[in-house]
């Protein structure tokens, strides 16, 4: 990979800016939790996987900056920290699992000296980054193993590097197809209104000399209908016990479009991402974001002042439309709620 999209360095934790792509590659360095929590919330690092590790690095950022003279005032300020980051999205699981993952390594110490339980929490986020680049190259080498020779791979939103610590989830079956030498080439949809696809994904491929194609998001069906799309693959943010599915708002447009063009439909996303205690889609949060996005685009204003606007982030993808759940444990397809439950404990 030519980029990181997040790492530890010198206490301090150090981002690729992602509202500035694919224009500026800026590098930005956080050196408090407050500032990466604001990071996460206004998208500075988005993507799921790529959240959970920010998380946990501005989880151990904040443990540094606590001034405590004994356990439970640490342990009291440790506790407002994870609230800090707990508050920043609601709807990518990831982010939960990081903050519960640190406070239970921080509770399994708390016999320790404050300065080892900070130097632990340190080391306990990144490994959290270095699993995530395991876990991804994984996905990524099962996910191949369902792309087709000369395959036109659909993807939607941003599920490459830039979500994650640096290899990608859909994207990692991508570029894993491309690095086992299969001829594929990849139809970006832009991604409204963040436009991730246009901004970032098309920008990673680029990159990586992945052959791609730019396409609207109300072009999808056009051409699938034409044969031009041989398998669609998309990340998650969060997914049921049943199989159903969060991701960026359109992919369940586009499942559908799938189904109707008998197009297999692949979700590719870690064990981190399961939310085995929900039963089905209709429980996970969706977040709402600020209706800027819609009426503009870079500043520039699109619509009339005034308007009323929706902008929900996320929609659910039911099982039914989903070919089979890519996971760094294994496929999934068929039963998910049993599958689910053995890839999330091998």
């Amino acid at each position: 990979m030519s980029f990181r999209t997040i790492e530890w360095r010198d206490n301090s934790v150090i981002m690729i800016d992602q509202t500035l792509l694919p224009s500026e590659e800026v590098y930005n360095t956080y050196t408090d939790f407050k500032s990466v929590a604001e990071a996460i919330r206004g998208m500075v690092i988005r993507g799921a996987p790529a959240i959970g590790v920010a998380a946990a690095m501005g989880i151990a950022l904040g443990a540094r900056e606590i001034i405590a003279d004994t356990h439970e005032s640490f342990f009291r300020q440790l506790e407002n920290v994870c609230e800090t980051m707990a508050r920043t999205r609601p709807t990518a699981v990831n982010l939960f699992w990081a903050i519960e993952r640190m406070k239970r390594v921080a509770d399994a110490n708390r016999a320790k000296g404050l300065d080892r339980i900070r130097d632990i929490l340190k080391k306990e986020a990144i490994r959290v980054e270095e699993e995530d680049l395991t876990i991804c190259r994984n996905i990524g080498k099962w996910g191949a193993t369902l792309i087709p020779e000369g395959a036109a791979i659909l993807t939607h939103c941003n599920a490459g590097g830039l979500a994650t610590a640096g290899y990608g989830t859909a994207l990692g079956v991508i570029r894993a197809a491309h690095e086992m030498g299969k001829k594929i080439q990849v139809f970006a949809d832009e991604t409204r209104p963040w436009l991730q696809g246009a901004r970032l994904t098309a920008w990673e491929l680029l990159k990586e000399g992945i052959p791609t194609t730019l396409i609207s998001d109300n072009m999808a069906g056009f051409f699938m209908n034409r044969g031009e799309i041989s398998c669609c693959v998309v990340g998650a943010d969060r997914i049921a016990a049943n199989g159903d599915t969060a991701n960026k708002i359109g992919t369940y447009s586009v499942a559908v479009l799938a189904k109707e063009n008998n197009i297999p439909f692949y979700v590719a996303a870690p064990v981190s991402t399961l939310d085995l205690s929900l039963s089905d889609g209709s429980q996970i949060p969706i977040e709402e974001r600020p209706a800027s996005e819609v009426t503009h685009i870079k500043g520039v204003p699109i619509a009339p002042e005034g308007i009323k606007v929706r902008n929900p982030a996320f929609d659910v993808t039911p099982a039914s439309y989903i070919s089979a759940i890519i996971t760094e444990n294994g496929i999934v397809s068929g039963d998910y709620r049993k599958g689910l439950r053995k890839v999330a404990a091998p």
